[in-house]
């Protein structure tokens, strides 16, 4: 009995050591290598650039006063569209006592005047009657007398300014009333009812009463590196994307290339303005549907993207397959397959690349079948 034991322990070790040795050998020997095949195509070849920038409207109006005091009312919200000359706010004036002085020793001596005047035309008049002073005489005293009920007015309309912003003979031009400069969309309101604010002059640039833009005209503004600028220029046209505004998209024009470089991170940028159509607005998850202008806001940040060059209709094969040796570039063309795969390593000349697809120039036509990347199996990944 321990005999066929022995043998039967034998037996095991000599098949797990001939299992061992077939494993080995058959690792040990060399797997075929299996590539992908490319097709070459014509095709366009498109050398694009994605830029990151802001949609704002071309023209920005801070509307302020021409008065200093309170606000005493605020007719208008941001959001809400006006017109030009429609009433956003109303100050009450808190007046300058010096300012205030000035104006009511004006009336006071313009008072005095205008009652001299009139006892001396009331005296002209009477002589004038009795022929004893000549027409002309006569006519100098009437004209004095106008001057000086001018002057008295313009007086109390200057004190009515002063001390209540508004005069009788100026009341529906009030400076009181801040009304907008331009027809558009309040973007901001910056002030609130009781805040003092300030008339814009040589000493300071005044308060903001509103923020006034025109929606229906805007532009994309960012800024593209010193190594692509040279490659734009003005009419180029722009694909804009919106990412708070999903699948959405429109096509802009570009105006504007800043003839100097700013620094952004060590970095060379040059800013770019582009008009944008809004009458190209469009949702790519459907065609039919055109997206509201209205919808749009200032600020939003958006992509930009312009095409650097175009190569359209030419021979194009996948970069994966290209092979890089110096300057030069070669693929390598399947010339048989029906007993092995045979590929002939050939010269290509090479043009406009997008990063996945490149041109062929010289050296491959439509439809030939070139080498691409290895194919990684599981066998390879063990190896």
């Amino acid at each position: 009995m321990k005999r066929y034991s022995k043998l039967i322990i034998a037996a095991i070790i000599a098949l797990i050591f001939i299992g061992t040795f077939v494993f080995l050998w058959q690792k040990s020997q060399p797997k075929e290598i299996v590539y992908s095949e490319l097709t070459s195509e014509v095709k366009d070849i498109q050398k694009t650039t994605i830029i990151t920038g802001t949609i704002e409207p071309r023209n920005e109006v801070s509307v302020k006063p021409q008065i200093s005091g309170i606000i005493a009312e605020l007719m208008k919200e941001p959001g809400q569209t006006v017109q030009a000359g429609e009433v956003i706010a109303r100050v009450k004036v808190i007046p300058d006592m010096n300012q205030l002085s000035s104006a009511e020793s004006r009336v006071r001596l313009s008072d005095i005047n205008l009652r001299q005047v009139e006892t001396d035309y009331k005296r002209m008049e009477n002589l004038h009657q009795q022929k004893l002073v000549s027409d002309e005489e006569f006519e100098k005293s009437r004209q004095q007398l106008s001057q000086a009920r001018e002057e008295n007015a313009a007086a109390n309309d200057a004190l009515q300014v002063v001390r209540d912003g508004v005069s009788k003979s100026n009341a529906s031009a009030s400076s009181t009333l801040i009304r907008s400069t331009i027809s558009g969309v309040i973007l901001d309101v910056p002030v609130k009812v009781g805040n003092s604010v300030i008339n814009s002059n040589t000493f300071n640039d005044g308060t903001t009463i509103a923020t006034v833009a025109n929606m229906n005209d805007l532009i994309f503004r960012g800024n593209i590196d010193e190594t692509e600028v040279g490659q734009l220029s003005i009419g180029v046209p722009l694909k804009i994307t919106i990412g708070a505004l999903q699948g959405v998209n429109f096509e802009a024009s570009l105006e504007y290339i800043s003839p100097k470089a700013t620094q952004n991170n060590g970095a060379n940028q040059f800013e770019i303005k582009a008009a944008v159509r809004l009458n190209t607005l469009k949702n790519s998850g459907d065609s039919t549907r055109a997206a509201k202008p209205a919808s749009i806001r200032s600020g939003y940040s958006a992509n930009a993207e312009i095409i650097l060059a175009e190569a359209k209709q030419v021979v194009s094969v996948p970069e994966s397959a290209i092979e890089f040796v110096g300057d030069s570039t070669f693929v390598n063309v399947l010339v048989d397959s029906v007993d092995k795969k045979t590929y002939e390593r050939r010269y290509v000349e090479t043009g406009l690349s997008d990063g996945v697809n490149i041109e062929i120039k010289k050296g491959l036509q439509s439809g030939d079948r070139v080498r691409g990347p290895q194919i990684i199996t599981e066998d390879n990944d063990n190896d």
